[in-house]
C-alpha cells in the first residue's frame, strides 16, 4: 500500500507516474515470482489516498481478481457543495455501464462562498471512470475543487480536488486474513472540518 498524492497519474504514457516511481521507491519482494511492483487499481490524477500495489506476479493477479469480482470494500471521503440528504444511493449509466455509489453525510459547515460544505463518506459499489465525481454532480452536490464536474461559479482554483481514497477492506488472497488499510484525510480536509481526527 502506498499514499498517492494529488497531481500524479497512476500509470500511462507519461514519465511521471506512480507505476514508474515504484521500482526505485519500494523494496523488492524476496519471493520467487517477484516482479516490478505495479498498482492493481487506479485513482484519478487529482485524487489522493490509498493505492494498492502488487510486488509478485501471483499477488498482482490475485489482487486484480478481487477488484474485478468486487470483493473489496472501498471508502472515500469528499467535500461537497450545497444542501444534501443525510444518506442515499446514486445509480446511473456511465459510459453505457450501470454504476452505483452509496453516500452518508458526516458533517456540514456554513460557507460564505459556497453556502454549505459537507464532509461525505462514499462507498462506490462499481468502479467506473470518474464515478464518484459524476454521481455527486448528478445530485447537485459537486465535489469542491472539481474543474471537470464542477459548476462554473463554484469552482475553487488552486486547492485541488477534495476527494480522498480513505480505506480498502478485503480478504487477503493468500493468508485469508481480513485486511483493512487506511490513509487518513489530508490536512486541507481537517482545516474545514474539526470533527476529522
Amino acid at each position: 500500500m502506498i499514499h498517492k498524492p494529488a497531481g500524479i497519474l497512476v500509470s500511462g504514457n507519461s514519465f511521471k507516474t506512480i507505476a514508474n516511481a515504484l521500482a526505485q521507491n519500494t523494496k523488492r519482494s524476496d519471493l520467487p515470482d517477484a516482479t516490478a511492483p505495479q498498482p492493481v487499481h487506479r485513482l484519478d490524477f487529482a485524487t489522493t489516498g490509498v493505492l494498492l500495489v502488487g510486488k509478485t506476479s501471483s499477488s498482482i493477479r490475485a489482487l486484480n481478481k478481487i477488484f474485478e469480482n468486487r470483493t473489496i470494500k472501498k471508502t472515500y471521503y469528499a467535500v461537497t457543495i450545497g444542501e444534501m440528504n443525510s444518506r442515499g444511493t446514486i445509480t446511473s449509466d456511465i459510459d453505457g455501464k450501470t454504476s452505483k455509489s452509496n453516500y452518508a453525510l458526516c458533517d456540514s459547515v456554513p460557507s460564505e462562498r459556497f453556502g454549505k460544505l459537507n464532509l461525505v463518506q462514499l462507498e462506490p459499489q462499481t468502479g467506473r471512470r470518474h464515478q464518484l465525481r459524476n454521481h455527486l454532480l448528478s445530485i447537485g452536490n459537486p465535489i469542491l475543487g472539481d474543474k471537470t464536474y464542477g459548476i462554473e461559479p463554484l469552482i475553487l482554483n488552486g486547492k485541488g480536488l477534495y476527494l480522498h481514497a480513505y480505506s480498502l477492506k478485503f480478504r487477503h488472497p493468500f493468508t485469508h486474513e481480513d485486511v483493512h488499510i487506511k490513509d487518513e484525510c489530508p490536512q486541507r480536509f481537517k482545516n474545514i472540518f474539526s470533527e476529522i481526527k
